[in-house]
């Protein structure tokens, strides 16, 4: 019999601290959107969109990451990205998520009658909306419902990604596309530091996103160390599409403090470097130095299943050996319209394929909200997470004594 059962995994405290903005809208306004702006969409159902775009699965990240050409299409407006803001949060915190940390890359959205602030301040407006909506009508001993802004720059673009980078590609264009690249990511980091310094707009941290493979981390070492000095925490895509070298650049070269998704962490076959000869070491070495730094990873089960082909059982998801290695972890839906997922969703793909006990999963849960990149100082922080951990244990209780 199951410790667990939806109810009580839909009631608990949970994060979901790999989100990314332009991959969750919900598909009505997706389709609602694209009618208002004339946004060519190559069905305007929701049957239709989930048949051509929006898959059960993909050949590789790639074919994933395409759909977002035509929810960034949609976003180049001020009050479409606070409506999709505000209904995100709205969505996770119907299924028990208490915070969340929305991402994405502003210049995906920018043109010439947007600017990088703007598009940032109104995911922003439409966040801190929700967040009052929701806390107003909380119990006394409920924890608030709270956000963060983590702004990517992209491993890899090009002159078609967005009217910015277009318009950017063609003032540099006596320079090479890594040159353009490392520029436009030390801009997001420069833009980043900005906002968070000074406005009041929740921005915690930094990432990049997109093609991994043959887009290694270093390219954007000057960004990562620009966002370093000045105290933003950094998360990295890394381990996704690529191996053990991938996340040693993310923890070495741009001082990550968690990895977003690590699916091929243990995975010596992906290990490329000739000089590395024992990669088994290697490997051991990478793992107990994440281990020990308690750099965290961003899982997301149902993502990496959509995306790799090889990867035909969640069970033989590398969860199990993170698991197995005591690595700090938390589950994370990545994008919930392109990955069709949510908080709970995950948590349950966990819980009904890996051995995970009560007070692992209560562990994994809490330290999603230690290893947060919390807005406000580290003593809120504490206390924020202290309310978690005793609305965490009442609703244990209360599952106990009901099998008791």
């Amino acid at each position: 019999m199951k410790w667990y059962n939806e109810a009580f995994i839909k009631k608990i405290p949970k994060t979901d601290l790999h989100v990314h903005l332009d991959g969750s809208l919900r598909i009505s306004t997706l389709i609602e959107l694209a009618h208002e702006f004339n946004i060519t969409l190559p069905s305007y159902t929701e049957s239709g969109l989930k048949e051509l775009v929006f898959k059960p699965s993909y050949q590789n990240l790639d074919e994933y990451l395409a759909g977002f050409s035509y929810t960034c299409a949609v976003m180049r407006n001020r009050e479409a990205i606070e409506r999709i803001a505000f209904e995100l949060a709205m969505d996770s915190f119907e299924e028990g998520v208490r915070y969340i940390e929305v991402r994405f890359a502003p210049q995906l959205l920018m043109t010439a009658d947007l600017d990088f602030d703007e598009i940032v301040k109104a995911a922003d407006r439409g966040l801190r909306r929700a967040r009052t909506d929701i806390n107003a009508h909380l119990d006394p001993d409920e924890p608030e419902f709270d956000y963060g802004i983590i702004i990517c720059a992209m491993r890899y673009c090009n002159e078609n990604f967005s009217p910015f980078y277009k318009h950017f590609f063609s003032v540099h264009k006596f320079s090479s596309q890594r040159e353009i690249i490392k520029l436009a990511s030390l801009e997001a980091a420069k833009a980043t530091v900005h906002l968070r310094k000074e406005t009041d707009v929740q921005v915690v941290g930094f990432d990049i996103a997109g093609s991994e493979y043959g887009n290694p981390a270093d390219h954007h070492t000057e960004s990562y160390q620009f966002i370093h000095e000045h105290f933003l925490h950094k998360t990295v895509h890394a381990g996704e599409a690529f191996g053990p070298e991938s996340i040693f650049l993310a923890i070495t070269a741009l001082h990550a403090d968690r990895i977003g998704h690590g699916l091929f962490m243990f995975d010596e076959s992906m290990i490329t470097n000739p000089a590395i000869v024992d990669k088994q070491r290697y490997i051991e070495d990478l793992v107990n130095y994440i281990a020990d730094r308690r750099i965290t990873i961003e899982v997301c089960l149902s993502s990496n299943l959509q995306t790799v082909p090889s990867l035909k059982n969640i069970s033989d998801h590398s969860l199990k050996s993170m698991l197995e290695n005591k690595l700090s972890v938390t589950f994370c839906t990545d994008n919930r319209l392109v990955s069709s997922t949510s908080v709970s969703r995950e948590l349950q793909l966990a819980l009904d394929n890996f051995p995970i006990t009560n007070r692992q999963l209560k562990d994994i849960l809490i330290y999603g909200f230690k290893r947060s990149f919390y807005y406000g100082s580290y003593a809120k922080k504490r206390e924020y997470v202290r309310k978690i951990i005793n609305y965490y244990e009442k609703l244990e209780r209360e599952l106990l004594d009901r099998h008791s």
